[in-house]
C-alpha cells in the first residue's frame, strides 16, 4: 500500500504540471495587460513599464514559465498584485470557508442520496421509483447560482427561515484557527457562533449540494439494481436474513465502488460550485477571492488558487483509490 501511494503521488506531479501549464496558456489569453489594470486609468507609460518590470510581465514567454514552474514547485506562491498582500496568507485566509461549505454540502448529498438510491432500486417501477428520479434529474438539471436566488428569495426574503448572506451573525467574535467557522467554533467553544455559523451555511450548503445528491441517487439507483439481481443475495433471503440486512449489508456494500468513484469526483466539482455559491451568498471564500482576482488581472492569486484546487482534487482521488481497498477485500494494491 506505502508503494503504491508513493508511486501515485510521484504520478500526481505531471498532472499538476499539466494543469498549471494550462493554466498559464490561458491566462496569457486573456485581453488585458494586468500591468495597466494596476496602474489605474491616470497611470503613466513609465508606471506602466515599471510594473512590468516588478512582476517580470516584459520577459520573454519561456522565462516567465520557468519561474512560474519555479515558484509552484517550492510553493512560493508570491504576493497579490491586487492587495499586495501573500498569495499563501490569503489562500489560508479563505480556504477553510470554501472546503467547509463543500465538506457540507457533501454529507448532506449522501445523506439524501444514498438512501433516495436505495429506496428507488427497492421500488423498481413503482411510483415512487419514478418520481425520485424525476427529482433528481430536476436537480441536476439546475443551475447552482440560480437554484440559490430561488432559495433565498423563498426561504430568507418570503418566509425569514435563514439569513440572505455571510457566514456569522454580526457583532458575534470567533477567534479563527482553520478560518472554517463551523469548525472554528467547535474548537473555541463559542457555541454562539457555532449556531450562528451553521445557521449560515446550510442554505448554501443545501444548494451546492442539489446536484452530486442528484447524481449520487442515480448512480445508487442503477449500482444496486445490478447488484440485487446477484445470486448471493437470493441466497441471503433464502435463509431467512431480514430483506434490510440483505439490502445494506450486502447488496448496497457491494455497490459502493461506483458510489465512491462519483464522491471523489463531485468532490472536487464542489470546490469549483462553491465558487458560484459563495458568491451568490455573500460568503467569503475562494470564490469571491478568485473572482474578485479574475476582474483585477491578478495573475499569481489566480496561479496560486488553481495550483492550491488541484493539490485538493488529486489528493481526494488519491484517498478515494486508497478506499477501494477498504470497501472490497478482493481489491489488492501490489
Amino acid at each position: 500500500m506505502t508503494r503504491y501511494v508513493a508511486r501515485r503521488l510521484l504520478l500526481a506531479i505531471p498532472v499538476l504540471i499539466g494543469i498549471m501549464t494550462a493554466v498559464f496558456i490561458l491566462l496569457q489569453l486573456i485581453p488585458g495587460d494586468p500591468a495597466i489594470a494596476m496602474a489605474g486609468e491616470k497611470g503613466t507609460v513609465e508606471s506602466v513599464e515599471r510594473i512590468r518590470e516588478e512582476l517580470g510581465l516584459n520577459r520573454p514567454l519561456p522565462v516567465q514559465y520557468a519561474y512560474f514552474l519555479k515558484a509552484a514547485a517550492t510553493l512560493d506562491l508570491g504576493d497579490s498584485t491586487r492587495t499586495n498582500q501573500p498569495i499563501a496568507g490569503e489562500l489560508r485566509q479563505f480556504f477553510g470557508a470554501t472546503i467547509e461549505l463543500s465538506a457540507a454540502a457533501l454529507v448532506i448529498a449522501l445523506l439524501v442520496g444514498i438512501p433516495a438510491g436505495v429506496i428507488a432500486a427497492t421500488h423498481r417501477g413503482s411510483a415512487l421509483d419514478y418520481g425520485t428520479m424525476v427529482v433528481a434529474l430536476i436537480g441536476i438539471s439546475t443551475p447552482v447560482f440560480w437554484a440559490g436566488i430561488v432559495l433565498i428569495y423563498l426561504f430568507s426574503f418570503r418566509l425569514g427561515l435563514f439569513p440572505i448572506g455571510g457566514i456569522i451573525g454580526t457583532g458575534i467574535s470567533l477567534d479563527n484557527v482553520t478560518h472554517a467557522y463551523v469548525l472554528d467554533s467547535v474548537l473555541t467553544g463559542n457555541w454562539t457562533a457555532f449556531r450562528s455559523s451553521l445557521h449560515h451555511l446550510l442554505l448554501p450548503a443545501i444548494v451546492l449540494s442539489t446536484i452530486p445528491m442528484a447524481i449520487v441517487a442515480r448512480l445508487t439507483r442503477s449500482s444496486m439494481l445490478e447488484v440485487l439481481g446477484q445470486d448471493y443475495l437470493r441466497t441471503a433471503r433464502a435463509k431467512g436474513l431480514e430483506d434490510r440486512l440483505v439490502v445494506v449489508r450486502h447488496a448496497l456494500k457491494n455497490a459502493l465502488i461506483p458510489i465512491v468513484t462519483a464522491i471523489g469526483l463531485q468532490f472536487g466539482s464542489l470546490i469549483s460550485g462553491a465558487f458560484l455559491t459563495e458568491t451568490v451568498f455573500g460568503r467569503p471564500g475562494l470564490g469571491r477571492y478568485v473572482v474578485a482576482a479574475i476582474g483585477a488581472r491578478d495573475y499569481p492569486a489566480i496561479q496560486g488558487t488553481v495550483l492550491v484546487v488541484a493539490i485538493v482534487f488529486v489528493l481526494i482521488n488519491l484517498l478515494v483509490d486508497v478506499a477501494y481497498a477498504a470497501i472490497d477485500p478482493r481489491i489488492h494494491y501490489a
